[in-house]
Formats: structure tokens, C-alpha cells, sequence
């Protein structure tokens, strides 16, 4: 029987761990969710499963073991391939074993002889094993029916169906749907999938659903769509470190049942923490008012007895002592709890503002082949709230574009009010990975932040009294803030992003799919934040909970 087993493992690149203590099993019918903070090494996990590294290296665990038995297939975040390569040449390697077992079957069964005899002992003619279990390989793979299977998720994930298409001429999105589709249908035992919804619609997430939830196979499923969770996942493992350091494995299904577990997880670890940080705060009062007491309280008058000193000092010492030894037993070590997010106090609208007029608003917008909504107005008042629905390529994105001004309109007009600070976060991301200082130096995040500062600020659009320190938004530890940008995961590098949105205090945050490549803790977090916060805010998404959350807000259905 397929399947997949990890025995405690771990992972480090030099310098840096990344996991350890990850031990499961996924067998035939078995569908593994994983979810964890961004950089707590998800997609590193699901390369060290499959054992090979995005660069098409071997990849093994730093210590541990990965059994795998049956084929594997891993979709990644990223489609890596040389320029030139065609929807086409995805189809054909990725359904190179489905047509070998074919031509394997087609060619046994020629070779069969219907008419041998079988042995003294009358067993069967020669070669009937062999073509059995070909025979049986084919019918899993539904062989005969591969090509017909691509044309279908193809068309169902909304991806093109032109074989001639290059890949370099699609989007990230449309490449990632296309390797998807590939890989749906080529039907293998074990298929690890990394944020399968990022980049799919609706319709198109229905069916990714119910091909996972009628999968033969074993699956595991990086994600932080809360939805996708609920509906196919049958165990979840988390990659945050609990209490004790290594991940958890939560054996009952659904996200609700793991989100009650883990949240009643994280209020003792915070009530342990808090217990420990102020015990240690006594401990350290306490042994600075004994050796204080060494040279003030108990010394006898200058001139007295000196052994009479001498004995009260060892006495004293010793009591000391003995405290801190009692205290340090009965210490325990209990790590620093998770990040939190820590969402600014952002404003309405800036002093001698109308309260009437709209902090943005677009009138009959038109991009040419990307967006037009003719007749209709799009406005945002102070406080306001908007959530833009609607499928790939319907224009939510240049609709946000728009809104925020980084979009030229070939038809309708763009009004704001003077003064007002807008913040947006894209689907992709606005500062280069490969972003270099004047000495030639990686940036960091830091350094990416300080200089997005000193621009807001030479440009007139940064007030320096409101400013938001990045390492106080509980977004990203000062360590990940240090390490160069493209150290950072595809999260971590989120997570910038939404510092960034944030750093002028904006009166309008504009968010294109604020969930992709989030961890689902922070994705809660946000969504309270965004019901709560004074500014006015625009979210596009395709998230089925988010939505479900910020249902009482207008909307703007897009066709």
C-alpha cells in the first residue's frame, strides 16, 4: 500500500533550524494539513518529503527518516522552468508515467500468449502476473482517460488550455493553475501540495476540493485557506513550536476543533510564561536586597567584634545562597510565546477634512482588457469599508490599482482628498528580493523599511509623528528583520508587505488577497484587526471564511 511516513524529523540550513521533532504517517485515504506560522518551514517540509530541494537537488533531513512507497508529486508555490517551455511540455512530463504504464500494458498484453498451457502443477501461463498488475497500475491511473482529465482541470482552474502558450508570457497565478491541473491528473499515490487556493477562484477551489476529498491517495496539504481544512483535511499538523519545542500533530478534523485545541494551548503557555518572568523578576529583587543587607543592614558598628562580622557575613552569604537554589529548582524554562499581531492605531481622517467627502473614489473606470465598469462609482468614505469579490480576471486587482492610484485609467477619473495616505498591499510584492543597499549588500528588512521611510518622508507623504516602528507590529522577529530579504520565505516576505502598508499610518489600507501565503493564526488576527481599526478599508479576496467574516461590509460583485 502507498504511503508516507516521517520519523522525527528535522531540518536546519547552517546556522539556522528550521524544524525538528515531525513524525507522521499518510497512507491511502489519509489528507494532511499543514499549518504553521510563515519561515516555521512548511515548503521546506514538503521538499524534504519529496526529497528534492526547489532547484532540483537531493534534499534529506538533517536527522530523522522519510519511507515513501508509491509515486509522489509535489506542486510548489513557484513554477521554476527554462524559458521557452510550453503548457504542452508541462502536459507531456507530467503525464510521462501515466502514458509509460499504457504502452506497458499495451505491450505485455501483445507479447501475452492467450493459448499457452500452464504447468504440470497447472499454474498459470507464463507472464499472467505481470500482466495483472500492469493491468491494474493502468486502471489506477485511469490511463486511458489522461488527456480528456487534463483538458478538464485545466478548464476547470481556469487555466489556458493552448498547449502552444509559453509559460513566461502567463502570470505567476495562471502558470501555478496550469502545473496544478498537470499534476490532478496525473493521479499519483502521494501528492504534497503547497497553498494550492493562492492563486484559484471559487470555482475553481470547488474543484480542487472535491478531487482531494475523492483522492485514492494520501495527501498532504500546506494552506492557510481555514475553509479547505474544514473540508478536507483528516489531521492537522501544526509547525509552531509548543510549549516544549516541537510541533503538534492534532488527530481530529476540521479547523474549528484545531483552532479551540491550540488556542487553549497558547493561553497556558502565555499564563506559564507570564508566571516564570515574574518569578524570576522576585528572584532577582529578592537576591539584590540580601547582598545589599551584605554591606548595609546586618553590619555591626565600625569597630565591633570582628569575628562577630565575619560569622553574620557567612551566615548571611549562605542564606542567600540556600534562596537561590530554591528558586532556580523550582524555575522553569519556558520559551518566549508566539509573535502577536500588534495592529496600529490608525486614523480616520486627518483635521479640517469634510467628513462628507470620500477619502478615494473612481467614476467610470476602464483599463484596457483588464477592467470597465461603465455608470458606476466606486467610493470609499472615511471608516469605510469594501469587499471586491469576484473571479480570476474579473479585475479586482486593477480595481485596487486604481483606487490607490498605481494604475493609469484609460477611461473615468480618480478623486482623493489632499493629504490622504493610502497603503496597499498587492499580490505581488513591491520591493525586489534581490534589493541591494549603496555598499552593495543584500538589504535586509530593516534597511528596505528605513529606506521606504526616507522616501515617504522626502516625498511630503510620511508624517514623522506617525510612524510605525516595523519590529513593533509583532509581524516579524528582529532576527528575521536583520537576515536579507531573500532569505525570507514567500510568508515572511507577506509579512513585509503588510509592514509596509502600514508604516504611514494610513487613512485607506487597500488589500489584494491579504491572506495568500499567511499563516491561519495570522489571518484571524487580521481579520479582527480590520473589523476594528478606525481606517477606512478595501479588501479583494478570495478566502471563503474571510469572506464569510466581513459579510456585513458592502459589496462589490465583479463579473
Amino acid at each position: 500500500m502507498p504511503h508516507l511516513v516521517a520519523r522525527d524529523l528535522a531540518f536546519a540550513y547552517p546556522g539556522r533550524p528550521v524544524f525538528r521533532g515531525v513524525s507522521f504517517r499518510v497512507s491511502d485515504g489519509v489528507r494532511l494539513g499543514v499549518v504553521g506560522e510563515n519561515g516555521s518551514g512548511k515548503s521546506t517540509l514538503l521538499h524534504v518529503l519529496a526529497g528534492e530541494a526547489a532547484d532540483g537537488t537531493p534534499l534529506a533531513p538533517s536527522s530523522g527518516e522519510v519511507v515513501r512507497h508509491g509515486s509522489l508529486a509535489l506542486v510548489e508555490q513557484e513554477l521554476r522552468t527554462p524559458p521557452g517551455t510550453t503548457v504542452g511540455d508541462v502536459v507531456r512530463a507530467t503525464l510521462a508515467d501515466v502514458r509509460a504504464a499504457a504502452d506497458a500494458l499495451d505491450a505485455a498484453a501483445r507479447a501475452f500468449d492467450h493459448d499457452a498451457s500452464g504447468g504440470p502443477d497447472d499454474t498459470a501461463p507464463a507472464g499472467l502476473g505481470e500482466l495483472t498488475e500492469l493491468l491494474a497500475r493502468a486502471e489506477h491511473l485511469q490511463a486511458w482517460d489522461a488527456d480528456r482529465r487534463v483538458d478538464e482541470a485545466l478548464s476547470r482552474l481556469g487555466a489556458t488550455r493552448d498547449h502552444a502558450r509559453r509559460l513566461d508570457e502567463l502570470s505567476v497565478g495562471e502558470r501555478y493553475r496550469v502545473r496544478l491541473a498537470c499534476r490532478l491528473a496525473e493521479r499519483t499515490d502521494l501528492l504534497l501540495l503547497d497553498e494550492p487556493t493562492n492563486h484559484l477562484d471559487d470555482a475553481a477551489i470547488g474543484f480542487l476540493t472535491q478531487q482531494l476529498a475523492a483522492w485514492r491517495g494520501g495527501v498532504v496539504v500546506v494552506t492557510h485557506d481555514r475553509q479547505l481544512l474544514d473540508d478536507v483535511a483528516t489531521a492537522i499538523l501544526d509547525l509552531d513550536p509548543s510549549m516544549d519545542g516541537t510541533p503538534t500533530l492534532y488527530g481530529q478534523p476540521g479547523y474549528l476543533a484545531y483552532r479551540f485545541a491550540k488556542n487553549q494551548a497558547l493561553v497556558r503557555w502565555r499564563q506559564r510564561y507570564r508566571a516564570e518572568r515574574k518569578r524570576a523578576e522576585q528572584l532577582a529583587e529578592r537576591l539584590d536586597a540580601s547582598y545589599e543587607g551584605l554591606s548595609d543592614e546586618w553590619r555591626p558598628p565600625k569597630g565591633s567584634n570582628k569575628n562577630r562580622r565575619g560569622t553574620r557575613a557567612r551566615i548571611h552569604v549562605k542564606a542567600a545562597d540556600r534562596l537561590i537554589q530554591k528558586l532556580e529548582a523550582e524555575a522553569v524554562e519556558v520559551p518566549v510565546p508566539p509573535l502577536e499581531l500588534r495592529f496600529p492605531d490608525l486614523v480616520a481622517m486627518s483635521p479640517g477634512w469634510d467628513p462628507s467627502d470620500p477619502v478615494v473614489e473612481v467614476r467610470n473606470p476602464r483599463v484596457e482588457a483588464r477592467l470597465d465598469l461603465p455608470g458606476t462609482r466606486v467610493a470609499v468614505p472615511a471608516s469605510g469599508r469594501l469587499l471586491v469579490v469576484g473571479p480570476n480576471g474579473s479585475g479586482k486587482s486593477t480595481l485596487l490599482a486604481a483606487l490607490a492610484g498605481t494604475l493609469p485609467l484609460d477611461r473615468g477619473t480618480r478623486r482623493t482628498v489632499d493629504g490622504a495616505r493610502v497603503g496597499i498591499v498587492g499580490q505581488e510584492e513591491s520591493v525586489p528580493v534581490g534589493l541591494r543597499m549603496g555598499d552593495g549588500k543584500l538589504a535586509t528588512g530593516f534597511d528596505a523599511y528605513a529606506r521606504e521611510a526616507l522616501d515617504l518622508l522626502a516625498a511630503g507623504s510620511l508624517d514623522p509623528e506617525h510612524l510605525v516602528p516595523v519590529a513593533a507590529l509583532g509581524l516579524l522577529t528582529e532576527d528575521d528583520l536583520d537576515r536579507p530579504l531573500a532569505e525570507l520565505s514567500a510568508g515572511q516576505r507577506r509579512r513585509f508587505e503588510l509592514a509596509r502598508a502600514l508604516l504611514a499610518v494610513p487613512h485607506l489600507l487597500l488589500l489584494d488577497e491579504p491572506t495568500n501565503h499567511l499563516s491561519i493564526d495570522l489571518v484571524d488576527e487580521l481579520t479582527r484587526a480590520l473589523q476594528a481599526t478606525p481606517a477606512a478599508v478595501v479588501v479583494a479576496t478570495h478566502d471563503r471564511r474571510m469572506r464569510e467574516e466581513l459579510a456585513d461590509w458592502p459589496t462589490l460583485v465583479l463579473a
